[in-house]
């Protein structure tokens, strides 16, 4: 028989208790996993803020050592330090000086296999919540590269057009701080890099006044095989593409490259103060001009050579064993006769007068009436290394350097090759009776041009009439090895490029591979800067260590100044 309890009441309280018992545990866990949730965003978001503080440290260090070599060519003195304080959040970072720069190959980048002269620095960065008892230390590695600029086979300081009307293969690489406009008449083929801080188009520049080409661009890509600026459709694959930065990548594997991939302008700190024609310019007041290194000089109307560290006028001794002559002969790009001063390198060669650093300087004063020149002859043979600078137009005629080839470079307001059977007495006929022979010069150039739909002016003749001609080149080459650079516009040697005065040749150029040897590098080669970034990485660490080791509140840091 089963017997009733007789009170039930309590396990029924007992029951309520425990469910409030539960929900109270639930309800504290629930409060207690927020709260932590709470604190682990805020932590979060601190570590953030630490992050992006110290980074500001890092480009602040990053921003000083770059405007200091694009300006003066050296790094900062002091380096770089400081300690700073923005919203809640501090950083304080330093930079040392990883020791003397060295000779090295660049191994990474658009300029990977390019040789130079490699300065390194390590930033270190602290940035930490003023609230917290931790932060975020960065590192980083920074390095400078200075370049010689005759590494390039094509350098352009403005937009660089190449539009060659016969087929033309150009070897070795390309850059412009500008933009690159590509097209070719026939078929163009180019062998390395093509890197512009601009953007990189097919077609004309806008103010040409020509049409554009349909015919085909090659670029070689990562396995050296070429690859079409066309697309299927029969467009060209160029920064207007909607999809550039991609399709440029997967077509070149990275050999071709614009402002859309990072590519940046290259500076020159050669150039400390002033535009790159300081460097042709008189050096009165312009420490960047070739006068200053010179060792032969022919400055108002006189003949100086170093000897010893004094200047000796030797004009007389020059003009008394035939080292320099002169001569008149017609432009026809100019429409004006030239009155040059013509250096006989292959007398200057036997004369105690070759200088002895291998740079010879001339200024010549200009006269409206015609144009004032140095002309360069008999010139096959060098007998050392050697580098000419004028503020004037310059000439060469005939083959040059070319019997024991020399490193050799000439910088010039304008460049003119005339070739082995120039006459100077045909120079004011028709062009039928200046008919070009086949020549060959092994040099670099530095030189000027005219602008691309300025006043007067349509089609600036592109790089393939950089060095120009005043002959009948047809069934004719010019064999060119060494680097072209175009750093400014003519200023003297202005006439517009046009097709009644000459006949292209065909055009055998190629960068000369020996000049990736420094050794190899003509004298005084002016050089650009590259800064690269390299072995970043980030750490924990504590205000202590903070405090202790990036200095005192004031941001001194380390003062190590050296130079390059």
């Amino acid at each position: 028989m089963t017997k009733k309890l007789k009170n039930e009441s309590g396990i029924i309280l007992l029951v309520c208790l425990s469910i409030l018992f539960m929900l109270s545990l639930i309800g504290i866990a629930s409060i207690t996993t927020s709260n932590n949730d709470m604190q682990i965003a805020e932590n979060e978001s601190r570590s953030t803020g630490a992050f992006y503080a110290a980074e500001s440290g890092l480009e602040q260090a990053a921003a000083s050592i770059n405007h200091s070599y694009g300006t003066t060519g050296n790094p900062p003195s002091p380096l770089p330090s400081g300690a700073f304080s923005e919203l809640n959040y501090t950083y304080k970072y330093a930079t040392t000086d990883d020791g003397a720069a060295v000779n090295t190959q660049m191994t990474e980048g658009a300029y990977k296999g390019l040789y130079g002269l490699v300065k390194t620095f390590t930033i270190n960065s602290f940035g930490a919540d003023v609230s917290s008892n931790s932060g975020v230390e960065l590192q980083m590695q920074l390095s400078d590269a200075l370049i010689p600029i005759f590494q390039f086979a094509v350098f352009y300081e403005d937009d660089l057009e190449i539009a060659p009307g016969p087929d033309m293969t150009l070897g070795g690489r390309v850059h412009s701080n500008k933009d690159m406009y590509i097209q070719a008449g026939s078929n163009l083929y180019i062998d390395s890099y093509l890197t512009a801080a601009g953007s990189i188009y097919h077609g004309r520049k806008p103010g040409s006044g020509r049409s554009t080409s349909s015919n085909d661009v090659y670029i070689l890509d990562e396995d050296g095989n070429y690859q079409s600026m066309k697309n299927a459709d029969n467009t060209f694959l160029d920064a207007n593409d909607n999809d550039w930065v991609n399709e440029s990548l997967g077509r070149w594997d990275g050999l071709v490259e614009d402002g859309n991939h990072g590519i940046t302008q290259l500076d020159m700190p050669v150039v400390v103060d002033g535009p790159a024609t300081n460097l042709i310019d008189r050096g009165d007041g312009n420490p960047d001009s070739y006068e200053h290194k010179a060792g032969l000089k022919f400055t108002d109307g006189q003949a100086y050579y170093l000897s010893g560290g004094t200047w000796l006028n030797v004009t007389g001794n020059l003009i008394a064993d035939g080292i320099i002559t002169t001569s008149t002969f017609h432009d026809g790009r100019e429409g004006q006769d030239v009155k040059s001063i013509d250096l006989d390198m292959d007398r200057l060669n036997s004369s105690p007068y070759f200088p002895d650093n291998g740079i010879i300087y001339s200024t010549l004063p200009e006269n409206g009436s015609y144009v004032s020149a140095l002309r360069l002859v008999n010139a096959t043979e060098l007998a050392n290394p050697l580098t000419v600078v004028t503020d004037n137009p310059l000439y060469t005629l005939g083959d040059y350097n070319t019997v024991n080839k020399k490193p050799a470079a000439v910088i010039t307001d304008a460049l003119t090759i005339l070739s082995n059977d120039w006459d100077d007495l045909n120079s004011w006929s028709g062009r039928n009776d200046r008919v070009a022979a086949n020549t060959q010069v092994n040099v670099c150039f530095m030189t000027g041009n005219t602008e691309t739909g300025s006043p007067g002016h349509d089609y600036s003749g592109g790089f393939e009439n950089l060095p120009r001609f005043l002959e009948k080149w047809s069934g004719k080459t010019l064999k060119w090895r060494g680097s072209a650079v175009d750093l400014w516009y003519s200023r003297q040697n202005t006439g517009a490029w046009g097709g009644s005065y000459y006949k292209p040749p065909t055009r055998d150029w190629a960068f000369d591979p020996d000049l990736l040897d420094i050794a190899n590098l003509p004298p005084g080669t002016p050089q650009v800067h590259v800064v690269q970034r390299m072995n970043w990485s980030q750490k924990i660490a504590s205000v202590a260590n903070y405090e202790s080791d990036y200095g005192d509140e004031e941001g001194n840091g380390n003062d190590n100044g050296n130079g390059r």
